[in-house]
């Protein structure tokens, strides 16, 4: 079950934050995995202006 299927009260219940990141890979290549996370972290970076 993915945490953005809970409420954010249910959130809050379970432990998970608001600014928290999940992290979760499986047996990918990791290069792949090292240009996934590239990837989303520029995309954060150019949102929030840093």
């Amino acid at each position: 079950m993915s945490h953005a299927t809970l409420t954010p009260e249910e959130r809050t219940a379970v432990g998970i934050g608001e600014g928290q990141v999940r992290f979760s890979c499986g047996i990918e290549d990791v290069n792949d995995i090292i240009s996934d996370l590239d990837q989303a972290l520029s995309f954060v970076k150019k949102e929030l202006n840093l």
